[in-house]
């Protein structure tokens, strides 16, 4: 287990593109402009909001059922946030052209 514990750590070597998607989209996000990154992230903050509140209207308690996405689907959780940094940064890259 010890080789993995730092695992997360060393995904960007070797890596053909540079980065991971996390890591990537920091850089789109710190060097992209201004405007279309806060235009970006509100988008994603105004999203996360409309699923907190359809939760919320299903009855759901959110802070429990994220807790628990985390802890028993980690590795989906994981693959869901990649897509969601592809494609916030693809979303950023295309309005900068």
């Amino acid at each position: 287990m010890k080789e993995h514990m730092f695992a997360a750590l060393l995904e960007d070597e070797g890596d053909v593109f540079g980065g991971t998607p996390k890591s990537k989209f920091m850089d789109v996000v710190f060097n992209a402009n201004n405007d279309i990154v806060r235009g970006e992230l509100e988008k994603l903050v105004y999203k996360m909001a409309a699923m907190e509140v359809a939760l919320e209207k299903a009855g759901v308690d959110v802070e429990s059922a994220i807790k628990e996405a985390q802890f028993n689907e980690g590795s989906e959780v994981e693959n869901v946030a990649k897509s969601i940094f592809i494609e916030a940064m693809g979303d950023i890259l295309s309005q900068s052209e």
